[in-house]
């Protein structure tokens, strides 16, 4: 999901300074209702350990170039019914600017139009998510076609993201949209793997009963909402 720098320049990189800033605002409002779920110190570790996870999702998982940008198994909705809204767009955030730093610092003039790409699609699954999963439903007991359609909002979002930022960029020339093809079609593939790793992960939860109150992970994970 790295669009590669160049893709998008000069002027038009204004763009992508007002979504990244949108895209914090947002996550920054959501911030104290989550430290009202299990309390600020949840609300931190919950952060840290995706944070760690986006880190290996980003280095160490495989991760191939494809037309205009990168192949990433990047757990989205893995992040989110693990640890929550908050704490999976806080480690997006992170992740992204570690590796910019630390790993891939040909990446951090683009960060904004990275960020951007990530975080606007879990803001769009998490409103997903209320709608398709019951209130009396914990995520442990999510079934394949509810989680699916949490990865195909999260993955096609990511995709949506790039193919703009490739024609915002470069506009429509054939060589520019033959790229955008080959990068769309490589990355819904991620989608396939997913909705999968998301049910063994909640496979796991379901004998792991000793998180069920713990700091580390999201409240609903076990129990239902408590929102009316």
């Amino acid at each position: 999901m790295h669009i590669e720098v160049g893709v998008v320049q000069d002027a038009k990189m204004i763009l992508s300074y007002g979504t990244a800033i949108a895209s914090f605002g947002y996550l920054a409002k959501q911030v104290w209702s989550a430290s009202q779920e299990k309390g600020w110190l949840s609300l931190a570790l919950r952060s840290l350990i995706a944070s760690l996870l986006v880190l290996i999702f980003f280095e160490v998982f495989p991760h191939h170039p494809v037309g205009v940008s990168e192949v990433h198994l990047i757990l989205g909705s893995t992040l989110f019914l693990l640890f929550g809204l908050v704490p999976a767009g806080i480690a997006l955030t992170i992740g992204l600017l570690v590796q910019g730093f630390f790993f891939a610092p040909f990446d951090l003039p683009n960060y904004t139009v990275n960020v951007t790409t990530l975080l606007v699609p879990l803001f769009v699954m998490a409103a997903l998510a209320k709608k398709i999963i019951p209130q009396n439903m914990a995520y442990k007991d999510l079934a394949y076609s509810q989680v699916l359609k949490l990865s195909l909002a999260y993955q096609g979002g990511i995709v949506t993201w790039v193919v703009f930022w490739a024609v915002y960029g470069q506009g429509f020339a054939s060589e520019n949209l033959i790229s955008v093809v080959a990068f769309a079609g490589a990355y819904m593939t991620v989608v396939i793997l997913e909705p999968l790793v998301d049910l063994a992960v909640l496979a796991g939860v379901k004998v792991a009963s000793g998180l069920k109150n713990s700091p580390l992970v999201t409240t609903r994970l076990y129990k239902e909402s408590t929102i009316n």
